[in-house]
C-alpha cells in the first residue's frame, strides 16, 4: 500500500508529456502519392483523396527540433481499390521537408467486379 501513490504516478505520468510533434503529413502524403504514380501503380488522377486515411504511426524528436516521423497512408480510388503506404521522413516546425520521404507500399488490394 505505500507504493501506491507512486503506481498512479508512473501510470498517469506518460499523459503528463508536454512534447507535441509537427503536423506534417502532407509533405509525406504528397510524396507518397507521387512514387505510386512513378511506380506505375495507380494514378493520382484516379485517387479519391477525401477517403484517404491518414495515421501517424511513430514522431521521434531527433535533435535540435528535428523529428522523425512514420505515417500510415490509406488511399481509395475511384474504383473501391486500396493502397496502403508506409512512409519515413525528416520534419520540423519550421519544415516538412528536411529530408526525402520513402516510401513503401505494404498491401494493395483489388476489387473485381
Amino acid at each position: 500500500m505505500k507504493n501506491l501513490p507512486l503506481i498512479i504516478l508512473l501510470a498517469i505520468f506518460p499523459t503528463l508529456s508536454f512534447a507535441k510533434a509537427p503536423d506534417c503529413h502532407s509533405w509525406p502524403m504528397t510524396m507518397a502519392a507521387v512514387w505510386l504514380k512513378n511506380a506505375k501503380i495507380v494514378d493520382m488522377a484516379d485517387i479519391d483523396e477525401v477517403k484517404s486515411k491518414i495515421t501517424l504511426l511513430a514522431s521521434e524528436k531527433k535533435k535540435k527540433g528535428l523529428y522523425i516521423q512514420i505515417y500510415h497512408f490509406v488511399f481509395y480510388d475511384k474504383k473501391g481499390n486500396t493502397y496502403e503506404v508506409i512512409t519515413k521522413n525528416d520534419s520540423s516546425y519550421e519544415e516538412c521537408s528536411m529530408s526525402s520521404v520513402s516510401s513503401y507500399l505494404i498491401s494493395k488490394s483489388d476489387i473485381s467486379k
